[in-house]
């Protein structure tokens, strides 16, 4: 049965995890230094998955024949009122405390959007976006607001699931 629920961004958690492998042994340093295993204080989360679906026009042909699917893309943003450098550190990995001397390994992990309304327990939305990496960092300093960093990142891949 397809989940029919409403949420809003109370219904809402962010978990990491890691994958196996040098990249996400480097962003679990990161998780476990900074108790990040559960992501809070965030707003504004967004992630976009798009496809380059190429059509094919014939010649004498006003409409497309065909509609040819490309590459699939999987980026987003969260913004976040907790700054503490962790999320810093995923993106530069040991260049965030000094300057290596040679090539590094950028740390990699997994992100979980879990949406369940606690007035219909057992039904719940999740979506898991697999080998993420943080490709921006901005840091925002207003003068009348919350101090917020915002980062932005890429994922290899998606999975989806519904419980009802």
């Amino acid at each position: 049965m397809a989940n029919m629920s409403v949420f809003t961004g109370a219904d809402g958690s962010i978990t990491l995890s890691t994958p196996e492998g040098l990249e996400g042994e480097k962003a679990q340093e990161v998780l476990t230094s900074y108790d990040m295993i559960s992501v809070g204080r965030v707003q504004n989360v967004e992630v976009q998955v798009t496809s380059d679906v190429k059509p094919f026009h014939e010649i004498g042909q006003r409409y497309a024949t065909e509609l040819r699917p490309g590459n699939v893309n999987i980026a987003g943003t969260i913004g976040r009122a907790y700054v503490n450098g962790a999320m810093l550190k995923l993106l530069l990995g040991e260049a965030a405390a000094s300057r290596p001397a040679a090539s590094w390994a950028q740390p990699a992990f997994n992100i979980t959007l879990l949406l369940e309304n606690a007035a219909t327990p057992g039904v719940r939305n999740s979506v898991t976006l697999h080998g993420v990496k943080v490709d921006a960092w901005e840091y925002t300093l207003p003068e009348d607001d919350f101090v917020m960093e915002s980062v932005g990142f890429q994922a290899l891949y998606m999975t989806v699931a519904d419980e009802s």
